[in-house]
């Protein structure tokens, strides 16, 4: 052990005296103090998001607190940690009705998902929300272009009042239509009764389009709201009551969702930053 001075071993190891000391004396490394103060971190912004976050979305959270990291490595720290995002069980409840004799529009959208200006393609459809008082149905209005959820409504029937047309009133009141609009949703008869359709024709500018029958994929951006509203807010909890429900339903779009949950396909931004950023470049142009 002493045939070789300390010195010239680690000149050979190509270590340094004070690396080789500290590491006799158990000190923990620069690399072990950056990733336990970096696990912190990681375990905050997990918190912060109700559990929901993977390694792609702390990793744009932590890059705009100015902590440069990969997401590889936030991904490990994460597994070594045993911190994961929530994936919530599945439920399959059929609330499309489309057994009627209403019109049916053609599908304008044909699954073009993007769209560059506000206002421009909106889409509707409806779930359920379990609760010990019955089903709650749950309408939606997303934009395409931010991907913001601005009308929504909470219901315990079906009927189109309470449905797509209170979904509606409210979007169309967060975002008064200029110019043409695209308003997409299923065959379902919440949308093509004709209490929906003649309010949807006393606007001019808007353009009717529904999804191809039994295909969910030409509606694909409501589904996966619903999934990602699911397993990250409804499925983890029991709800006593439609009121507990509302209550959960409210705080999760108008807090949570449409201000602060980064969205992949914005970029990683939330809904908000990016319309902000969209008016913004309008502001310039």
């Amino acid at each position: 052990m002493n045939r070789f001075p300390i010195e010239k071993m680690c000149f050979v190891l190509k270590v340094s005296r004070s690396g080789y000391y500290g590491w006799l004396r158990g000190d923990p490394s620069v690399r072990t103090m950056q990733n336990r103060t970096l696990k912190g971190q990681i375990r905050s912004i997990h918190e912060r998001s109700r559990h929901t976050y993977g390694s792609p979305r702390i990793t744009h959270e932590l890059r705009e607190q100015g902590i440069h990291v990969s997401r590889p490595r936030v991904a490990r720290l994460m597994k070594a940690a045993g911190i994961r995002s929530c994936i919530g069980k599945r439920y399959r409840v059929c609330t499309t009705d489309s057994n009627h004799g209403f019109h049916i529009a053609e599908n304008l959208l044909a699954r073009d998902f993007s769209s560059a200006r506000l206002t421009a393609a909106w889409v509707s459809d409806i779930t359920y929300i379990r609760t010990a008082q019955g089903w709650s149905y749950l309408t939606t209005v997303i934009d395409l272009t931010d991907r913001m959820v601005i009308g929504w409504a909470l219901s315990s029937t079906m009927k189109a009042k309470d449905t797509s047309v209170a979904a509606w009133k409210m979007a169309v009141n967060n975002r008064p239509l200029s110019t043409e609009l695209i308003f997409h949703s299923d065959r379902g008869v919440q949308y093509a009764c004709k209490e929906f359709a003649e309010l949807l024709g006393t606007y001019p500018k808007v353009k009717r389009s529904m999804s191809r029958k039994g295909n969910c994929w030409d509606n694909a951006v409501a589904e996966s709201f619903f999934k990602t509203l699911k397993s990250e807010c409804t499925d983890p909890q029991k709800f006593n009551s439609r009121k507990e429900a509302d209550m959960a339903i409210f705080d999760y779009i108008e807090t949570w969702y449409n201000t602060r949950r980064r969205h992949s396909t914005l970029n990683y931004m939330t809904p908000v930053q990016y319309s902000q950023l969209l008016q913004t470049r309008n502001i310039a142009a």
